[in-house]
């Protein structure tokens, strides 16, 4: 028996929920639920497929129906890409389709108590998929790409016949809740069925040899951990200003990951909907070219069949036309058999004259025989001849009555074809009149069309113009943003480095604090014997002055060219130069100073200092340290980083998931994990710079 003998016709109450469910859906201000269930359904209406595009539909519930099949002829499963909950329940599916994959939003899925034989390869793809219920099917084993559902929550395979669980489920580390038959379980064994969905879980990560994590511990952010294991790993732990400069730059990068995950996401967004909208705008195109079409083709048949119209009325008129000539030629005939009537009488009357004669004579015979009176005979003639002749004027007149009427009917006849020819015409002229004026509405609202379509296309195309600037200049603000995190990355490592280095040194200090006053002994210890005597024959007020004005390392360039306080006061600048003392303003201070002693020494001569007096010469003190501004430090500028690897090139890859730009094209190739946060490369984007 036919397939089609055996659908079901809907009832006239399924027809009517159908319809409102319809009309329910399509209002504005709906929610994003189409719920077709109990419609007495044999396959999903096409409409439902055009909804779901159109309005962006999250929830489809096509329970309690007879479908057979998921996906009709002509239909796509990419009309439902926004659909995030599925309800097949309770209806007669035998099969999914082999693109359920595409279905990338779906987080719910259920087809429970179906007649399922096998479940399709791409279900894999469904990453976001969190409740799988395929409950009471006929299902006698699950597919490995079950295994990359990274969301899966629940999982129920119960009321099937599947003895054995592939070993890649243990991939699944969210997945809270599996419902089997364990009575009837191969692998994993019974025992371990009969423990819960841990057991299990714990069973397939054994026999793949993974480990075990509890899918609450597995959701936990890596930052976290990675905190808590610098904090054990220090063992004095960093000082204040560290620590607060620390948590100030994990504040930032944490805020810049969160901005970057949104932005990305955001990207997404917009290249998704961009896509949706490039799909409506072709679809609008075909749309309207369709529409074109169709009204061309209708002006078409309009014009075949008013010219089929014209034809028929034509072919009217001329039946007409041959109509009235065959009653003229009949009516002509009818006349022409009349006057041949009337000449036939004419004739029988003159017959009957001659008759009259041939009776006149036997009536005088007779009367002569039966002796009648010559006056009875005359009278009698007489009024024979009277009436004779009332006849003959009776039958002219009644001939020229004929004749006229014949007359006034044939001048109506032709009346009557005139008229009816002058209104034939009449109506001809004003269809072709209408004609004209349909061909000049038709085509003036094809151009029209054209217009708007054109005007229509232009927008689309300044929109889609700016959609494309929009992306370039994100994408342009996400480069520089991911430039300045490998910046700001290498600088955070820089002050570890310098962090740790000042650490290292305290430590040091705190050990050794002598060390550099022992290790410029030693180097005093280890000046040259001429050097030590030049410099113990100097003056005291020289070494004085020189030890005041911060330059003591000059000394013992004046211990060897044996300079004095006398000998200083006849150079000049230039003669210093030529020493070795090469800053401008300390030889004009050490010359102005060297002049105010010797006129102090003139004024009072006891402070001029003995000749071959002894100077010990003194540690050098320390520079007082550089005091660093506390403002803030100003806002990176974007410039172009080198590579971390070869330090040559400039850093041109971008590595995904960490968004980190620290490599050149030619160095990134061999890397599996980035130089800077050792995470593994997923992914590899090239920047190209724009001039």
């Amino acid at each position: 028996m036919p397939l089609f003998f055996r659908k079901r016709k809907p009832s006239e109450e399924a027809r009517k929920r159908l319809e409102y469910q319809m009309c329910l859906a399509k209002e504005a201000g709906a929610d994003d639920i189409l719920d077709i269930s109990k419609c007495e359904l044999s396959e999903i209406p096409f409409g439902a497929f055009a909804t779901c595009k159109v309005l962006q539909k999250k929830v489809l519930i096509v329970h309690t129906n007879h479908l057979t099949s998921l996906l009709p002829k002509s239909c796509s499963l990419l009309s439902l890409a926004t659909i995030k909950v599925l309800d097949l329940h309770d209806n007669q599916l035998t099969a999914l389709p082999d693109d359920l994959g595409q279905l990338t939003a779906l987080q719910v899925l259920n087809v429970e108590r179906n007649q399922l034989m096998q479940l399709p390869r791409s279900i894999g793809n469904l990453t976001q998929l969190q409740t799988l219920n395929v409950k009471d099917n006929k299902l006698k084993e699950l597919p490995d790409t079950v295994g990359e559902l990274r969301s899966l929550r629940t999982l129920n395979i119960s009321g099937n016949e599947i003895q054995r669980l592939p070993q890649m489920l243990a991939h699944v580390r969210t997945l809270e809740m599996l419902s089997l038959d364990a009575s009837a379980m191969v692998y994993p064994p019974r025992e371990v069925c009969g423990a819960g969905t841990a057991a299990i879980l714990q069973f397939l990560c054994k026999e793949s040899g993974l480990e075990y994590y509890p899918p609450s511990q597995y959701l936990l952010p890596i930052l976290e951990q990675d905190g808590i294991e610098n904090s054990r790993d220090s063992p004095d732990g960093p000082t204040d200003r560290f620590s607060r400069e620390e948590l100030e730059w994990q504040n930032r990068f944490s805020d810049y990951e969160k901005r970057k995950e949104q932005k990305m996401l955001e990207k997404l967004e917009f290249e998704r909907r961009l896509e949706l909208g490039q799909r409506e705008h072709t679809q609008l195109l075909q749309q309207s070219s369709s529409q074109k079409d169709e009204i061309l083709q209708t002006v078409k048949e309009e014009q075949s069949r008013l010219e089929q119209g014209l034809s028929e009325h034509q072919r009217h008129l001329n039946a007409e036309r041959q109509r009235l000539q065959e009653q003229l030629k009949q009516t002509e005939q009818n006349i022409s058999s009349r006057i041949q009537k009337l000449l036939q009488d004419n004739q029988r009357q003159k017959k009957s004259s001659e008759i009259l004669k041939s009776l006149e004579n036997e009536r005088i015979r007779m009367e002569q025989l039966m002796s009648i009176t010559q006056e009875e005979t005359e009278s009698l003639r007489r009024r024979d001849v009277a009436s004779a002749m009332q006849q003959m004027l009776t039958e002219s007149c009644k001939n020229r009555l004929i004749q006229m009427a014949y007359e006034s009917q044939r001048q109506n006849l032709v009346q009557q074809a005139c008229s009816s020819m002058a209104e034939m015409d009449e109506r001809f002229q004003q269809i072709l009149s209408w004609q004209q004026m349909d061909q000049n509405k038709a085509i003036s609202q094809i151009l029209q069309e054209s217009a708007m379509q054109k005007a229509a296309f232009e927008a689309l195309q300044v929109k889609k113009d700016l959609m494309h600037r929009q992306i370039r200049s994100q994408i342009k603000l996400i480069e520089t943003e991911l430039l300045q995190l490998t910046q700001l990355e290498l600088k955070r490592k820089s002050l570890d480095t310098e962090s740790l280095q000042t650490e290292l040194e305290a430590k040091s200090e705190t050990r050794q604090e002598n060390y550099w006053l022992i290790q410029y002994q030693r180097l005093l210890n280890q000046k040259p014997l001429s050097l030590k005597l030049q410099e113990e024959g100097m003056e005291r007020q020289l070494v004085a002055l020189l030890e005041e004005l911060s330059a003591e390392h000059y000394l013992p360039i004046f211990a060897h060219h044996r300079l004095s306080l006398d000998l200083l006061s006849q150079m000049s600048p230039g003669d210093l130069a030529k020493v070795g003392v090469s800053e401008a303003g300390l030889q004009h201070e050490i010359l102005r100073r060297v002049q105010e002693l010797l006129d102090a020494a003139r004024i009072q001569p006891e402070l001029k200092p003995p000749m071959g007096e002894v100077v010990t010469p003194t540690a050098p003190q320390e520079p007082p340290e550089s005091v660093r501004p506390s403002a803030p430090p100003a806002e990176l500028e974007v410039q172009a980083s080198e590579c971390v690897v070869c330090l040559e090139r400039e850093a041109q890859m971008i590595f995904l998931n960490c968004g980190h730009v620290c490599c050149c094209q030619q160095c990134c190739q061999p890397l599996r994990t980035c130089p800077l946060c050792r995470q593994d490369i997923a992914q590899r984007l090239r920047i190209y710079h724009s001039s």
